[in-house]
C-alpha cells in the first residue's frame, strides 16, 4: 500500500516540482535505488504521522490543562495507576514496533540486497580510483580506459560560460547493457575515492590494497552522472562519473570498436613515429593525465607537484647507455612512479604510444630542450 503513495515531501510542493524531483531523490533507475527511495518515503511517511499526533496532543494537553482554566502543576515521581502505567508503556511499545518492525525489517531486506553482489551476476566492471580520474576495465571483453573530466578549463576558470554538464563530464564514459546485472568491483591506487552515481542508489568507497564491490541493474537507457564523493585532495571536485546505458546489442557493438580500437593502438607501438607525430599526442596525454598536477604550464605546484619547467630529472639521459632504465629517471619516473609522493605508475595505465608520447613532449616542452624523443617500441621493450 505504502509503494503507491506519493513522496510526503511532494505534498509541500507544486506539482512540476514534484515531478522534477527537485527537492527529493532523483528518478530511480536500479531496484537499489527505487528501494532505498521507498523506504525512504515510508520513514517519511511514519515520522510526519508521529510528529503530527505528538505535537497535537501536546498542543492540546497545554491549552486544556492552562493554569488560567484552573489546573494546578501535577506533583509526579512515576506511574502509579493503572492509566499512568498505560501512558507509560504503550508509547514505548508503539515505538519498538514502528523501529523494529515498520522500520527495521525493510532496512534490513534492502542493506542485505545491496551486498547481494554475485547472484546471477552477468558481468563484472572493475572500477579504479585514482587522483583525479577513473580507470574502468571489464575482464571478460578485454576492455581498459581511463575517463577524466573533459570540462574545458576556460569553464572552470570563469573564461567562458559554465555548460549544461559543467564538472559532470568525461572523455570517456562507461558504457553496460540495460537490463544486465552487474557486478562492480572497486579499488585505489592512491588514496580513498568514492564512486557515486545518485540515480543507481549506488555510492561505494574504492579504497588502496582493498577491492570492495557493489552492483547495478539499470532499467532504463540514458546518460547517467556522478561524481567522487571522498575527499580525496586538489582536485576532488574535477572527478566525475558518466555511465551511458544502452540496448545489449549497442552495448555489444560498442565493446568491439573497443577492442578494435585497442588492437589498432597496440600495432601504432611497432612503427616508428616522427617526432612531431609523438609531440602532438603527448600534448594530447599531458592535457589528460598529467596537467591536473604539474599545470598545464608544466610549473606544477611545488612541493607537493614539482615543476616540469627545467626539472632536472627532465634535462637528464633519457636511457643508460645499454638502453636500460635509470633508477629515477624520467622514464622511470613515469612508468613506475615515486613512492612516498604523488607520483603514481602509468605503466598499468597508459598504452606503449601514450607513455612515449608523453615523456617526449615533456622533454621537449615548457622550456625544455632536450631535442632527443623515445619510441613507443622502446618503451614496450622496458616494460
Amino acid at each position: 500500500m505504502l509503494r503507491s503513495l506519493f513522496p510526503p515531501s511532494a505534498l509541500l510542493l507544486p506539482g512540476a516540482a514534484s515531478a522534477a524531483y527537485n527537492f527529493n531523490f532523483p528518478e530511480p533507475v536500479t531496484p537499489i535505488a527505487r528501494e532505498t527511495l521507498h523506504i525512504h518515503n515510508e520513514f517519511m511517511l511514519i515520522i510526519t504521522v508521529l510528529f503530527v499526533v505528538v505535537f497535537a496532543i501536546m498542543i492540546y494537553s497545554m491549552i486544556k490543562h492552562r493554569k488560567s482554566s484552573g489546573h494546578a502543576p501535577a506533583k509526579f515521581t512515576g506511574p502509579t495507576g493503572a492509566l499512568q502505567w498505560f501512558w507509560a508503556l504503550i508509547p514505548f511499545a508503539i515505538l519498538l514496533f514502528i523501529d523494529f518492525v515498520l522500520m527495521g525489517i525493510p532496512a534490513v531486506q534492502a542493506i542485505i540486497n545491496m551486498e547481494d553482489t554475485q547472484t546471477k551476476a552477468d558481468m563484472v566492471l572493475k572500477v579504479t580510483g585514482m587522483q583525479w580520474k577513473w580507470q574502468y576495465e571489464y575482464p571478460e571483453s578485454g576492455v581498459k580506459f581511463i575517463s577524466t573530466l573533459a570540462t574545458p578549463r576556460d569553464q572552470i576558470s570563469n573564461a567562458e560560460a559554465k555548460g549544461e554538464h559543467y564538472l559532470l563530464e568525461v572523455d570517456k564514459p562507461v558504457v553496460l547493457p540495460v537490463g544486465k546485472k552487474v557486478r562492480v568491483l572497486l579499488t585505489s591506487t592512491d588514496v580513498i575515492h568514492t564512486w557515486w552515481v545518485p540515480q543507481f542508489g549506488v555510492k561505494r568507497d574504492a579504497i588502496p590494497g582493498f577491492l570492495r564491490e557493489t552492483w547495478v541493474l539499470i532499467e532504463k537507457p540514458g546518460i547517467y552522472r556522478g561524481q567522487c564523493a571522498e575527499l580525496c585532495g586538489k582536485d576532488h571536485g574535477f572527478m566525475p562519473v558518466v555511465v551511458h546505458a544502452v540496448p545489449e546489442p549497442e552495448y555489444l557493438a560498442w565493446v568491439e570498436a573497443q577492442k578494435a580500437e585497442a588492437k589498432a593502438a597496440a600495432g601504432g607501438a611497432d612503427r616508428t613515429w616522427s617526432k612531431d607525430e609523438l609531440l602532438a599526442e603527448g600534448k594530447a596525454v599531458y592535457e589528460k593525465v598529467c596537467a591536473a598536477c604539474h599545470q598545464p604550464d608544466g610549473k606544477g605546484l611545488p612541493p607537493a607537484f614539482p615543476a616540469l619547467a627545467g626539472s632536472k630529472v627532465i634535462n637528464a639521459p633519457l636511457l643508460d647507455m645499454n638502453g636500460k632504465i635509470v633508477k629515477d629517471s624520467h622514464v622511470d619516473r613515469v612508468m613506475h612512479g615515486k613512492a612516498g609522493t604523488a607520483m603514481q605508475a602509468f605503466s598499468a595505465s597508459l598504452s606503449d604510444v601514450e607513455l612515449a608520447a608523453v615523456i617526449t613532449y615533456e622533454r621537449n616542452s615548457f622550456g625544455n630542450q632536450m631535442g632527443d624523443m623515445i619510441q613507443p617500441a622502446q618503451i614496450k621493450s622496458l616494460r
